[in-house]
């Protein structure tokens, strides 16, 4: 019916280059698009929707409620970076006598795009369009993730076409949040594919593991940095690290920062939404409401600048959780930069790490990086919690698919690298029977 639907609008993160122009240059007329559906908050998926109502953009943002409320800090946080990254790159350029660029986007642009949004409920059907109703489903990925069901009315009185787009897929048996909910019907499958080539490793016992980690760590006498998103993988990591406090298996000496703002902020909304809790967590949030989970003897929230310098000079054993997850930006650089150097301590990786981003170098293994364009050695130790991924592994996402009654007409694999998707389309073919995967390519069009 010519109705412009766009499903989610997020950072590129790659190359610095290639991510300011992907991000900066939207590849359809903003105007144009109607409504706009949120899966979910990360900055992947969100974080570019303050450049779309700059661009002229004006209608509906659709998302859970808990995600509205965490877009709410993430895009006021993402304008403040995309502001103080231009002011930095500008003192430059005035000192070469080069004219100064603008932002991606400002603070203003985020406040207008807040005030677009528009919560709606899990499982609660909600008209986006005459002929066109919306289902959010939970997709178990972080606090207010969804999975989106359109269903769009055949003109010709028959069922509903029905169009499923993923999001991403969250891992059942994850601490905190419910497991993922399946699809029953799709004529059309949108679907991630960010693990469609790998397999979570069944043998690692991530509480177990992350124990050993730390008190290897302050035995040697050093300090243990963690890059952490600072939704979601926060929250688990501060979760994880009470059950090991409450259970007596960690140094009672040992002191936990987490040092992000933003994380802070996150952590006040997962205590606001128990609705996406899974039962244990809401059970022991609703039987005693004094026990907070996120907030426990040995831990500490750093908010201010003062208070993150401060931790330069922490003597003692100590976790130093802070973001961006990838070690792209935000306070963890200076972590990295003060700490790397130093073979006493460890570096724990907790999560995806993007191609080219700092966090995939150090986990790579390179032995000198540039932090703040100076070059660094890495002494520290670099472990990994690989049983901490919020994204379903090759075998979680083919069972996702495969619980749909009959395969698509057609499935679109995206978000994922190329090797994984075109994996995972090959094993969709001949494992579940799907006749038309499709790994398309950026600018690619389709009539559904």
């Amino acid at each position: 019916n010519g109705y412009r639907i766009l499903l989610d609008c997020g950072l590129y993160q790659g190359p610095r280059q290639e991510s300011k122009d992907r991000n900066r240059h939207l590849p359809f007329d903003a105007r144009s698009i109607d409504v706009l559906i949120l899966s979910h908050a990360h900055i992947d998926h969100s974080g570019n929707i303050p450049n779309l109502v700059r661009s002229g953009f004006n209608g509906d943002i659709i998302s859970t409620f808990a995600t509205r409320d965490l877009c709410n800090i993430m895009l006021r946080d993402s304008a403040k970076i995309q502001e103080f990254d231009m002011e930095y790159l500008n003192k430059k350029r005035r000192r070469q006598d080069l004219p100064p660029l603008e932002p991606i986007y400002t603070m203003a642009d985020a406040l207008a795009s807040l005030k677009l949004f528009l919560g709606v409920g899990y499982e609660r059907p909600y008209q986006v369009a005459p002929g066109i109703t919306l289902t959010f489903h939970d997709a178990g990925h972080v606090l207010g993730s969804a999975f989106v069901a359109l269903d769009i009315e055949d003109k010709e009185g028959g069922q509903p076409l029905r169009l499923i787009f993923s999001g991403d897929i969250g891992r059942a048996n994850r601490p905190i949040l419910n497991d993922p909910a399946f699809p029953d019907r799709a004529d059309i499958l949108i679907m991630e594919s960010t693990y469609g080539n790998r397999e979570h490793p069944e043998d690692q016992d991530t509480d177990e593991t992350l124990e050993a980690i730390i008190r290897d760590t302050v035995k040697q006498g050093g300090r243990v940095i963690v890059p952490a998103f600072a939704i979601g993988r926060t929250q688990e990591l501060v979760y994880r690290l009470n059950n090991l406090v409450e259970a007596g298996d960690l140094p009672p000496d040992l002191a936990v920062y987490v040092d992000s703002p933003l994380a802070i902020d996150a952590t006040s909304i997962f205590r606001a939404h128990p609705e996406a809790y899974d039962e244990e967590t809401a059970e022991i949030m609703m039987t005693d409401p004094d026990h907070d989970p996120f907030g426990f003897r040995l831990m500490h929230y750093t908010r201010s600048a003062q208070e993150s310098k401060a931790l330069n000079f922490l003597k003692g054993p100590s976790v130093i959780i802070s973001a961006s997850g990838m070690a792209e930006a935000g306070r963890i650089l200076h972590h990295l930069k003060n700490n790397v150097e130093d073979s006493r301590n460890t570096v724990l990786i907790t999560g995806f790490q993007a191609p080219d981003t700092l966090g995939r170098r150090i986990l790579d293994g390179h032995k000198r990086i540039k932090i703040f364009g100076e070059d660094y050695d890495v002494r520290a130790r670099v472990e990994s919690l690989t049983g901490m991924s919020g994204h379903a592994d090759r075998s979680e996402l083919l069972a996702w698919a495969g619980h749909l009654s009959q395969p698509p007409r057609q499935t679109f694999l995206v978000h994922g690298e190329p090797e994984a998707a075109f994996a995972l389309a090959e094993r969709m073919r001949s494992q579940l029977g799907f006749p038309q995967v499709i790994v398309p390519e950026l600018g690619q069009r389709f009539t559904i």
